[in-house]
């Protein structure tokens, strides 16, 4: 029961120590992410300010709904109970028989424009500001091929044959008017002069007007009429303003805001046409249905006076009496009713099949007015015949002659209609564009999400470097390895920039050692710390060597070994620093002395050891370059040479250090490890990984090589490090051993 607390602690502290340790990653590459950021922040500056700005043109249409139709039937949405013209308004708007007449029109198949230098040509054309009309720029820097603004290219008249349809064409002006058309491939296709009309190979050409400087290269397409058709139906935005207002919003964004003007008026007139040429279609055919209509409803009215004299002559003028008079009036109202409908079923019947909804509903009206119809029927049957007989033939005639009368006048109203027809649409407002607004780009928001890219893009860069790097940042892991660490000696600024100056001038025979020329660097000062724990760990050793090897190169091994020599020297003692690595050691660079005469002539008995030994400047301290490069550094290092130099140098000096190849890359230092007292690695802050020391201290292990500690070298200042493990900023270890 207690232990569970203790492991949720537990984790609860991992946790935030991860999280400080994230946000201290974060801190230390502060400087990388806000670079970075700039930078982007920088680019979408220069995209904002080089990107052409993009206009919206926009203009308003109003739907007027439809309530009668032209013989004043009503309309089937309002018979339905619904009434939303702008829908099916909004698809004929954007149908391709209204954008294909605006593309045959404006010849909007057909797009035409000056080749601009990269990136900033169309940002210089458009601050061209032409001193005179027609005026073009000249050409920067004698780029003549390039537009720099002013150049315009109209045509009068261009078809192309299949082949070159959808092809990027050149047009190249010439002098005095002439021009030049190459395909694609740059091949010659046509050579004429402005206002001649020319038809060859298929190319019927014909160009208006041509402005630009000789040399000038023009891209022309002509695209294909459905592909244009489709490109400009997806650019119109087409939309309802509020719910059923019966308003229609059109907007078309363009670089070039008088084509977005021209293209949106054009698509509203052709739209405003088309409507009004329905509207008058749909009065030709309600009169020819009248014109048909009228000679028999006349021929009706004809028939039923007649029968009506005859009989009147018959009986000698009998008038209907009051009550009959009172049915006749509700059969005339009932016949005229019924007639209407009728007529409207014939006009239905043309549009719709007999199971429409509109269909049906015409039927249940006509079934109850005939109901009505047969119900006065009975009531005519209980008068008296003659009265019957004369209701009958003046309902006959008066019906006739109603109808007759709303026909004819009907085809009359139509007729005036016709000639004046206006549609149920009209423009409220012409296209017009905001010239000080552009819709895009939109400037702050994308400096905005540029920068915050930029931000993101940093600090997963930071992470993802983090992740792949597994170097030890912290001695305590070295220690867990069972390795004492005997001093962490501190990154060093000062000498970068000098290692930076020493490989930009090649020339230069020597670099600066850091414990002469700057003995306050801390890092100097941490090298007298490891001179400390060096003089109580060496008491025990067998003899005064110290071996200084590395897991790997880049650790700084001879940096360390350079400048603690001449820390130990500075208290006195005599010391001799050796560079055993024949292959690419660099003492002689650090102290500024020949590489001649060095280890490998010593081993090789081309030289004798006084002759090897070379003074650095520095009191006490002498050093042994690598000598010639030989093709066995190995072998030389096993040969008996090697231990009587050794044995011989031990005797000559307080302390002998030997500076030896990386560990792991090659077995010299384990050569040299076996004949010294003392045997230490450098291990670099965050590029050796705790895998690749672990496996320097195994190989130690197996080649029966006592493996004192280590020396943290470069440690860094992080505030990874400070907030992950406990606020140091540089380690000052004074390693002592228990057995002193």
């Amino acid at each position: 029961m207690q232990s569970v607390p203790a492991v949720t602690s537990q984790s609860s502290d991992d946790a935030d120590l991860d999280l400080m340790m994230l946000l201290g990653t974060l801190l230390d590459h502060k400087w990388l992410i806000g670079g970075i950021s700039i930078v982007c922040m920088a680019l979408g500056v220069a995209y904002v300010v080089l990107t052409a700005p993009v206009y919206q043109a926009t203009a308003l249409i109003q739907v007027e709904p439809k309530k009668n139709d032209m013989l004043g039937f009503s309309d089937v949405g309002s018979l339905l109970g619904k009434e939303s013209p702008t829908v099916t308004e909004i698809e004929l708007i954007r149908s391709r028989t209204t954008i294909g007449t605006a593309v045959d029109n404006l010849n909007l198949d057909l797009e035409v424009s000056p080749k601009r230098f990269p990136l900033m040509g169309d940002f210089i054309a458009r601050r061209f500001k032409p001193a005179e009309p027609h005026a073009v720029a000249a050409p920067w820097l004698g780029m003549d091929s390039y537009g720099w603004g002013g150049e315009a290219l109209k045509f009068t008249h261009l078809r192309l044959p299949p082949e070159l349809m959808g092809q990027a064409l050149t047009l190249v002006a010439g002098t005095g008017n002439h021009f030049t058309l190459l395909d694609q491939d740059a091949n010659l296709l046509l050579e004429g002069q402005v206002g001649r009309y020319y038809e060859s190979g298929g190319i019927k050409l014909q160009i208006e007007a041509l402005q630009a400087n000789p040399g000038t290269q023009f891209s022309v397409v002509r695209s294909s009429r459905l592909s244009s058709i489709l490109r400009y139906q997806k650019l119109l935005d087409v939309a309802e303003r509020g719910k059923e207002s019966g308003i229609i919003g059109l907007a078309l964004e363009s670089t070039r805001p008088a084509d977005a003007i021209q293209v949106l008026n054009e698509v509203a007139r052709i739209y405003v046409r088309q409507n009004i040429d329905r509207t008058s279609a749909e009065a030709a055919q309600s009169l020819a249905f009248l014109k048909d209509q009228l000679p028999q409803v006349r021929k009706d009215v004809e028939a039923a006076e007649a029968a009506l004299n005859k009989f009147q002559i018959r009986n000698k003028t009998i008038d209907i009496s009051l009550e009959a008079k009172a049915i006749l009036d509700q059969i005339v109202a009932l016949d005229a009713s019924i007639s209407e409908l009728k007529m409207q079923q014939a006009e239905i019947e043309r549009k719709f099949t007999p199971q429409h909804p509109v269909y049906r509903a015409l039927l249940t009206q006509l079934a109850e007015l005939t109901q009505r119809q047969d119900d006065l029927a009975k009531k005519v049957e209980s008068l008296p015949t003659t009265q019957q007989e004369l209701l009958s033939l003046t309902r006959d005639l008066k019906v006739s002659t109603e109808i007759y009368t709303q026909l004819l006048n009907k085809y009359q109203e139509l007729d005036v209609m016709r000639a004046g027809t206006v549609g149920n649409v009209r423009l409220i407002d012409t296209a017009d564009v905001d010239l000080r607004n552009p819709v895009k780009p939109q400037k702050a928001l994308i400096v905005v999400i540029a920068t915050l890219l930029g931000g993101f893009f940093a600090v997963a860069l930071v992470l993802f470097r983090k992740a792949l790097n597994r170097g030890v940042s912290n001695p305590h892991d070295l220690e867990k390895l069972g390795l004492p660490v005997y001093a962490a000696i501190p990154f060093s600024t000062l000498q970068k920039a000098w290692d930076l100056q020493f490989e930009r001038n090649r020339k230069s025979d020597a670099t600066q050692l850091l414990a002469v020329s700057n003995p306050t660097d801390l890092a100097v000062e941490a090298l007298r710390s490891l001179r400390t724990s060096l003089h109580f760990a060496m008491l025990e050793a067998g003899n005064n060597r110290l071996m200084i090897s590395g897991p790997s190169p880049q650790v700084g091994k001879t940096f360390v070994s350079a400048n603690l020599a001449a820390v130990v020297a500075n208290a006195g003692q005599r010391v001799l620093l050796v560079d055993v690595d024949m292959r690419k050691g660099y003492l002689h660079k650090v102290f500024g002395v020949s590489s001649d005469n060095g280890l490998s002539d010593l081993l090789s008995k081309r030289c004798e050891l006084t002759a090897a030994i070379k003074h650095t400047g520095v009191d006490n301290l002498h050093v042994i370059t690598r000598g010639q490069i030989p093709p066995n550094p190995s072998e030389l290092l096993m040969h008996a040479n090697f231990t009587a130099f050794l044995e011989e140098a031990s005797a000559l000096y307080d302390l002998v250090i030997l500076d030896t190849p990386p560990f792991l890359a090659v077995t010299d230092a384990t050569i040299v490890g076996r004949q010294s007292g003392t045997n230490l690695i450098v291990t670099r802050f965050e590029l050796n990984s705790v895998r690749e020391v672990e496996l320097t201290i195994r190989r130690y292990q197996q080649n029966g090589i006592e493996l004192k500690g280590a020396i943290f070298n470069g440690v860094e200042k992080r505030a990874s490090a400070k907030y992950g493990y406990g606020a140091y900023s540089y380690y000052h270890y004074e390693y002592k051993s228990d057995r002193v």
